[in-house]
């Protein structure tokens, strides 16, 4: 293993452990909180916990694809099929986690509007347009990689 994507796979770790922290600890109380603060909207607490979760698990998908290319690094297979499946995947998980956030921004609005908490909308918003950065950012390499592989197909063709 290089040592590169060695500090690279662990900071992937590091970036899971406070996610799966959040979702063990913080989400249920939160979740709760809510619940406490406008009895009224009491319903949507499961409903919102299932789309954080469901959001995690999507996280955790990246975090996994992520890895996996990392691997393919690691064994000189960066520029094949895979690595631009697991790009394509990376993409779609951010994808994803940006529609469930834009639909989870009313429960969100509902939960500021409440608690006079503006920030929550700061930080919905914040990780909405994060995962769409890094959905483009993904489809551009995907784009470069799958020209690449293109490319030295038709050279090993010429040869």
């Amino acid at each position: 293993m290089k040592r590169e994507t060695i500090f690279l796979k662990f900071v992937v770790v590091l970036m899971g452990l406070p996610v799966l922290a959040l979702c063990i600890f913080v989400l249920p109380e939160i979740a709760g909180f809510f619940a406490e603060l406008n009895p009224k909207l009491a319903y949507l607490q499961y409903p919102f916990l299932i789309g954080l979760y469901v959001t995690a698990i999507v996280f955790f998908v990246a975090l996994y694809q992520t890895l996996r290319l990392l691997s393919l690094i690691d064994k000189n297979q960066a520029f094949s099929e895979l690595s631009v499946r697991g790009l394509k995947n990376i993409k779609y998980c951010a994808i994803t986690i940006s529609v469930l956030f834009a639909v989870f921004m009313p429960l969100l609005y509902l939960m500021a509007e409440v608690d006079d908490a503006p920030g929550i909308i700061l930080i919905g918003m914040v990780i909405i347009f994060g995962c769409i950065v890094v959905a483009v950012f993904a489809a551009v390499l995907q784009k470069l990689l799958k020209n690449a592989i293109d490319i030295k197909s038709e050279n090993d063709l010429t040869v």
